[in-house]
């Protein structure tokens, strides 16, 4: 009776909040903008699994999250399925078809629902067909020598059995896949820890090469075969979703890295419907990576979910809490960048949703509920753009950019270079003939470059007349900058230490020097050391330059982006800026922030608005972890933009405050009064 008359209130709790079957509010070319992705990895040592789950607490955590959109789990990582299975094993120890059960409720409250099916991580499977689990060559694979190290009562620490998806294996995939699709009313699938960037050379995959005339100790051979092999798995596996839910939203995970060149030339990220961007910036690559990924698989047209969890430290981990604040900041950040939300949580073994997790996210997903319409379908818009390399040293001068407020679009995959008026090369940027040439035409209209060190550099050149000729590497251990009147501002009048010295160039006629480099006494070595550290520079400048100007290319010499990634130094930054502007001409959008603060420039067209996104937070290093801990208010925060259309009203979002538009010369302003976290400011053109 007691368990009756709690479903009943909480079933009447819920109708007062105002769900309703047909709600599609918040819905962006049929994806939810507010989602969670529910992880729920269970052993078979765990009893009793689901035994808490109750439809009306369910709908109702969800409201609280004012969540729109969730990833439920069909198969997890310990390999048990949460459905009624003829393909695989439903975990033993749960009663009842659990994944049916979240799919109804969620229908009922206007909630799309998304199968998670785990690829790669798989632990029933490969205790059951060792046959199918991925290994090296010499047949080893990481999780067996793990468990075989372990001793009884030892702790056990994270580590999966992977498996790759070809042969019978991936028979076996497609099978679960047609089982969901064809008796499940879902919504999409969510496909995880899909190995695109991982040889198979198990004994079936060795074969499997012999027998398509692979030398499987080529490297080269073995990965055109492999990239072969998972194309084919993700064509069968969409053909097997399109026959049964044509409009399901399909995403591959581990198919849109950043910083992987090989997978991404594969374009994997063609099956995807959509692009969920996975990160957890406490712990992994920090809060400056995502912004140049949103950048970068923005400009496939296909919407993008930015991805992080409710979680302190490890993605699921039980009982790690980031504070609801962190989770207000990420989401507005995610949105500020035209992405959708998605937050990781946990599921209980027993079914039951926390309240305390789904207060925090709804914190923040009632904030972004009445900002997502500014953000959601939007164009990113500037007129810098730079080329990813997709190596380390892009999030050193994505940092950079961040940091001074430099909004940017990525050129690599943008299709319309029409706003464009200044690419950034940086020192790890290698362009092909084709790539080259395009941006040859983008200089020949008038465009500029800003090129770093041996950015676009082969054959003993640069593929671009920088106005200089190469002479060869630095000969010293390190080197020093003075920089002229033209590039002093907030910057040293003095020479300043650089730890990656300088190429060696000889200037041309026509080129301006506008820094110079003074070379030390003498290297350091056992044979020649002065004082503690580096040895003092000599008093005359060398021969060559450190940062030179001719037409409108600016060159820099040093590895400025690598010298501000690896030692922090703010003179670096200050000095790559100062060298930009020679080159960065009426941007968009400029905002005076602290170097915390962050800015990006959204384009409607089809509400005729643009919309400048400006968020404000400092993470702090605590530990391991990056803590958001103060949203410390920004007042009177002056936007200066300088748009092609006739700007009509401008007003803050979500508060709607109309602001009043002052002339600053050939520039608009207006000031935002108050910036705590997030604001925005939205310009509506005639």
């Amino acid at each position: 009776m007691k368990f009756i008359i709690k479903s009943f209130i909480l079933l009447l709790l819920i109708s007062f909040q105002g769900f309703s079957q047909t709600n599609r509010k918040g819905f962006y070319n049929g994806e939810g903008s507010r989602q969670v992705h529910l992880d729920f990895h269970t052993t078979e040592k765990l009893k009793d699994i689901g035994e808490n789950w109750d439809k009306a607490e369910w709908q109702l955590r969800l409201k609280e999250g004012h969540v729109n959109s969730i990833n439920i789990f069909a198969k997890g990582h310990h390999g048990w399925a949460y459905y009624n299975t003829k393909v695989g094993k439903r975990h033993p120890n749960l009663k009842f078809d659990l994944l049916k059960a979240q799919i109804e409720a969620n229908k009922e409250i206007g909630v799309s629902s998304r199968a998670y099916i785990t690829v790669g991580w798989n632990v029933l499977d490969a205790k059951e067909h060792p046959e199918w689990v991925l290994t090296d060559k010499d047949g080893k694979n990481t999780f067996a020598e793990m468990e075989a190290k372990a001793k009884p009562g030892e702790y056990f620490p994270w580590g999966w059995p992977t498996l790759y998806p070809e042969g019978p294996y991936m028979e076996h995939l497609l099978k679960h896949t047609e089982e969901i699709a064809k008796n499940y009313d879902i919504d999409g699938f969510w496909f995880d820890i899909v190995p695109v960037g991982t040889i198979n050379y198990n004994e079936y995959s060795k074969k499997d090469m012999e027998a398509n005339g692979v030398d499987w100790n080529n490297e080269e051979e073995a990965w055109a075969h492999h990239c072969k092999k998972m194309h084919r798995y993700f064509q069968k596996t969409n053909a097997i979703i399109k026959k049964y839910k044509p409009n399901a939203s399909i995403y591959y995970n581990w198919t849109t890295p950043i910083n992987n060149k090989k997978i991404i030339i594969e374009d994997y990220d063609q099956y995807n419907t959509k692009h969920d961007l996975e990160d957890l910036p406490t712990t992994w690559a920090g809060y400056d990576v995502f912004p140049v990924r949103a950048k970068y698989y923005a400009n496939t047209g296909k919407p993008i979910v930015a991805m992080s969890g409710k979680f302190h430290s490890a993605w699921g981990e039980f009982g790690g809490f980031k504070h609801k604040d962190a989770i207000w900041y990420e989401a507005a950040s995610m949105l500020s960048y035209g992405a959708m939300a998605n937050f990781g949580d946990q599921l209980h073994p027993t079914g039951k949703l926390e309240k305390a997790t789904y207060d925090n996210i709804g914190h923040a997903y009632r904030y972004i509920e009445k900002i997502e319409d500014y953000s959601l379908n939007s164009k990113h818009l500037a007129k810098t753009a730079i080329w990813l390399s997709f190596t380390e040293r892009d999030n050193d001068l994505v940092k950079i950019l961040l940091e001074k407020q430099v909004n940017f679009v990525v050129a690599n995959n943008l299709k319309d270079w029409s706003a464009l008026n200044l690419i950034i090369l940086h020192s790890d940027v290698e362009l092909n003939d084709e790539e080259t040439e395009k941006i040859e035409s983008f200089v020949d209209k008038g465009g500029k470059l800003f090129i770093l060190e041996k950015g676009a550099f082969a054959n003993g050149k640069w593929k671009f007349d920088i106005g200089a000729t190469y002479l060869g590497e630095a000969t010293a251990d390190v080197d020093y900058t003075l920089v002229s009147k033209k590039l002093n501002q907030d910057l040293v009048e003095s020479p300043f230490l650089n730890r990656f010295p300088a190429v060696r160039v000889q200037p041309e006629a026509g080129a301006e020097i506008l820094a110079k480099i003074h070379e030390p006494y003498f290297n350091r070595t056992v044979e020649h050391w002065t004082s503690h550290d580096n040895t003092p520079y000599k008093t005359k400048a060398a021969d060559h330059p450190a940062i030179i100007k001719k037409g409108n290319i600016v060159w820099a010499a040093h590895k400025l982006e690598e010298n501000y990634g690896k030692e922090g130094s703010r003179v670096h930054k200050q000095l790559f800026y100062n060298a930009l502007k020679k080159v960065l001409i009426d941007p968009y959008v400029e905002v005076d922030l602290p170097s915390s603060g962050r800015v990006n420039l959204l384009h409607q067209p089809q509400k005729t608005r643009y919309v400048v996104h400006l968020t404000y937070a400092s993470p702090h290093q605590r530990g391991r972890a990056k803590v958001i801990e103060d949203l410390v208010t920004l007042y009177n925060t002056p936007v200066r933009v300088d748009f092609d259309k006739k700007i009509k009203k401008a007003y803050t979002i979500p508060e709607k405050e109309i602001l009043s538009i002052k002339n600053v010369g050939d520039k608009q302003e207006v000031i935002i009064p108050e910036l705590r976290c997030h604001s925005a400011v939205v310009f509506e053109y005639e």
